[in-house]
């Protein structure tokens, strides 16, 4: 289990519990508490505490009195929404960026580094790694954009959006797979090729509602 810093501690434990619940680690419909998540994470209940309640500002979570908070569960046409809503921004905001090369290319090793270490960390059944790389790599990218409204919204609904079946994927060997489609969409950017940009990610979002939905 990943263990904070002794900075920013809020912001570090909410980050990853954001990845925990994404990747299906903090079960739909479970209640954990504070104290609890705390002492995993190595840390006082406070800045814990802290981050669940921004979780239940978000709809992420609900606080269930005396007893902790209860993970918010998503359902199934929930997840399909999520997906329309991110194929309409996504794929044209990723074919941008190859249109605009240029601001792609001084940054091309960086990404070529995450997309390393997503392959990396699926190849070592680390979830948790996997998807901070995953989110820093598509992130990061779609910042290169300066657009902080689209940013912001398609970051949203990445919080919102649930893999329960990574776990599977990893234990069976199958998550490298997906994991190595990072670099050929960022190849294609680094072409300036829109099409084939756009088709990678139209592929690369389908995870969503098949094999990573569970």
């Amino acid at each position: 289990m990943s263990r904070l810093l002794p900075t920013n501690l809020r912001d570090q434990a909410l980050s990853l519990l954001k990845l925990r619940l994404i990747s299906g680690d903090l079960v739909p419909g479970e209640i954990y508490s504070a104290a609890g998540l705390a002492q995993e994470l190595g840390v006082s209940n406070s800045p814990v505490r802290e981050a669940m309640l921004t979780l239940v500002n978000e709809g992420l979570m609900e606080a269930v009195r005396n007893r902790g908070f209860r993970v918010v569960p998503l359902s199934d046409h929930e997840r399909r929404n999520i997906y329309d809503i991110r194929l309409l921004l996504e794929i044209p905001a990723m074919a941008q960026l190859a249109a605009r090369r240029s601001v792609v290319e001084p940054h091309g090793k960086r990404f070529s580094a995450l997309a390393a270490s997503i392959v990396s960390a699926a190849g070592s059944g680390d979830i948790v790694a996997y998807l901070d790389a995953d989110r820093q790599f598509h992130m990061g990218l779609l910042d290169l954009l300066e657009n902080q409204h689209l940013s912001k919204i398609i970051d949203n609904l990445r919080d919102q959006s649930r893999h329960y079946g990574l776990k599977r994927l990893s234990e069976s060997g199958q998550l490298v797979a997906s994991a190595e489609e990072h670099a050929p969409i960022l190849a294609a950017i680094l072409t300036g090729d829109e099409a084939k940009t756009a088709r990678l990610m139209r592929d690369h979002l389908q995870h969503l509602v098949g094999d990573w939905a569970g």
